[in-house]
């Protein structure tokens, strides 16, 4: 009986060092920038890996009065670069702890 003890105190050890881990390459995501571009680099923005926006550039040549909806589609195109670069990287960082996870 006092085996399966051992081996339960040994799964918890694995279990936090396993959180320990997760939670530093979060963190580490967490503080890499991202850039997402809209065609021509019209609009360029940075996010971090908890996807909050850092900073956005937006071409002077992208600002039309009369054609606001275009600058509209850049920003949107600029903004789901960077958060689809930020999805595929922690897809890879921290997918290999979500495997077999349902």
């Amino acid at each position: 009986m006092m085996r399966g003890m051992g081996n339960m105190q040994n799964m918890m050890k694995q279990m936090k060092k396993m959180q320990a881990q997760m939670s530093a390459e979060q963190e580490a995501l967490n503080e890499q920038t991202f850039e997402g571009v809209a065609p021509d680099d019209m609009v360029k923005v940075t996010f971090t890996g908890d996807k909050k926006m850092k900073d956005i550039t937006i071409n002077p040549e992208a600002v039309d009065p009369d054609d606001v909806d275009m600058l509209q589609d850049l920003v949107l195109a600029a903004v789901n670069d960077a958060l689809g670069k930020v999805d595929a990287q922690t897809q890879s960082t921290m997918g290999k702890y979500t495997q077999g996870l349902k």
